[in-house]
């Protein structure tokens, strides 16, 4: 705590000016805490209404628009009978976009399940390689899904394969990122047990590592299975295939009582993804807790 004029005063307790010269880290003066809140709020607000008026916010524009919505809505609904002669058409390219996120999320899993070793501090003791996985992954983070989908439609063409290489291409940053920090956090006792009887770095990773972090692993790759069955409709517009390239030629055309039954399709495809997904979730959490109470 800094030591001030005031405070000796109160004390009264000599103040010697050579002291402070000696010691200036001490009898320094601080910033206010409150002064430096308010700064800060300061400088939230003037981005806030900076940002507002730089990108022409309105909220009369938008209150506008909500009757446009309201129309929209009307028009889609409720889907025609016509609409539902394209539905074995349209549940084909519901199901593609479904096998696009699965194949997608599990090529990306099992590539950067090795790559997440590499990238961690507590298995990985050369900094270069692992330095170079980290930025690489970083490099792939950082560029959109939606953006990969258009690179390897570029290159593969159009169609699920593109679909499956953006997904997979996009999620390997990500995994290597969640892989990594789980192997990090695992716990030190069982890898010091192992390496105290003997057990090489191999026999660490698999019998010390493994079975701590496998339970967390399986739950980021369901949870980004459930996202992707979400993205996938969004590459599919861009040619990627799936269900989405329906939903762009649809718009296009004006058809809106076929976009509120692939909406609606979709929305299902959604809810029951996530819903088997949470419930594996659950079901490896539970497990993992029983055989750490066990241990």
């Amino acid at each position: 705590m800094a030591v001030t004029d005031a405070t000796l005063a109160r004390a009264r307790i000599p103040f010697d000016r050579s002291i402070a010269l000696r010691h200036p880290a001490i009898f320094q003066r601080r910033v206010s805490p409150l002064l430096l809140r308010l700064a800060l709020l300061a400088v939230f607000v003037g981005l806030f209404v900076c940002a507002i008026y730089r990108l022409d916010l309105s909220v009369v524009r938008t209150l506008q628009g909500f009757g446009a919505l309201v129309h929209f809505v009307s028009l889609m609904l409720p889907p025609s009978a016509s609409t539902w002669g394209k539905f074995l058409v349209y549940l084909h390219a519901l199901g593609e976009t479904i096998a696009i996120a699965f194949l997608g999320t599990l090529i990306a899993a099992v590539i950067a399940m090795p790559c997440g070793f590499l990238a961690s501090r507590n298995v990985m003791p050369i900094g270069v390689l692992r330095f170079f996985t980290r930025r690489v992954s970083d490099v792939v983070r950082g560029v959109d899904q939606l953006i990969w989908a258009l690179i390897w439609v570029g290159i593969v063409g159009l169609g699920p394969m593109a679909g499956v290489l953006a997904v997979a291409t996009s999620d390997f940053g990500t995994f290597v990122k969640i892989f990594s920090e789980a192997i990090e956090t695992a716990d030190r006792r069982p890898v010091e047990g192992i390496m105290s009887s003997g057990g090489d770095k191999l026999e660490v990773i698999r019998f010390g590592i493994v079975p701590q972090v496998l339970p967390v692993l399986a739950g980021q790759v369901l949870y980004l299975f459930e996202s992707n069955t979400r993205s996938s409709t969004i590459i599919g517009i861009v040619g990627a295939g799936g269900i989405g390239l329906h939903l762009s030629e649809q718009i296009r055309t004006l058809e809106w009582q076929h976009v509120s039954l692939l909406i609606i399709m979709i929305l299902v495809a959604v809810a029951l993804t996530d819903a088997v997904a949470s419930r594996l979730r659950r079901s490896i959490a539970g497990r993992a807790g029983e055989l750490a109470t066990t241990r």
